[in-house]
């Protein structure tokens, strides 16, 4: 007697693998991304690939399975480094708008060093600010998905403080730091909002 059926496999074809932020180990691990696939089976032995029935991210350290949308989660290493690469994508926006001064290029650092990148100097600033505006929109949009709005809204005040570095902001500042505003998700209000809180700050001489 021929005895079949059909058996599921839950962990079965590689996909991938890779580094990710494993909500598990609460850090960044290795993982395997696998696939399950429904077998045809002839006297209990899978011989006939059916269809996929689904998708698991296996941590390659605790080997607990999750959705396949944790791939879709920033590590820490790519948070630690979108904060900085944000605010230097910013900050070459504006300078690239407003000029290059001693002012705004010494600002420019300052911001960029208190994001993250310690070892940004003013030997970066001129190459920084003849790049096209384009070159900052991967970064300033990363830096939007992976952090909060008041982090967002925190950077762009300190593009504003870069354009305010050697005097009042220009009509090209404005439009830059509002371009800025839309690829961090900020509404032209809440942009406009900012910009008139650190003009307010800042001491009139």
């Amino acid at each position: 007697m021929i005895i079949f059926g059909v058996s599921v496999f839950y962990i079965f074809g590689l996909i991938g693998t890779g580094q990710f932020h494993c909500p598990h180990c609460g850090g960044d691990r290795e993982y395997e991304h696998r696939t399950a696939r429904r077998f045809f089976t002839l006297f209990f032995l899978p011989v006939i690939p059916l269809d996929k029935v689904g998708e698991v991210v296996r941590c390659k350290t605790c080997r607990t399975k999750f959705d396949p949308i944790v791939l879709t989660r920033a590590t820490t290493a790519q948070l630690t480094h979108a904060l900085p690469a944000g605010m230097r994508a910013a900050a070459a926006v504006v300078l690239r708008a407003g000029g290059v001064s001693e002012a705004s290029a010494r600002a420019a650092v300052d911001a960029v060093r208190e994001a993250g990148a310690t070892d940004y100097d003013l030997a970066h600033v001129p190459t920084d600010a003849a790049q096209p505006a384009e070159f900052a929109v991967e970064p300033l949009r990363a830096l939007a998905a992976n952090f909060t709005q008041d982090a967002c809204e925190r950077q762009l005040a300190n593009a504003v403080r870069i354009a305010l570095a050697d005097g009042p902001l220009s009509q090209p500042e404005r439009d830059a730091i509002h371009w800025i505003a839309e690829q961090l998700r900020m509404t032209p209000a809440h942009a406009t909002g900012v910009i008139a809180t650190v003009e307010q700050s800042i001491p009139r001489s």
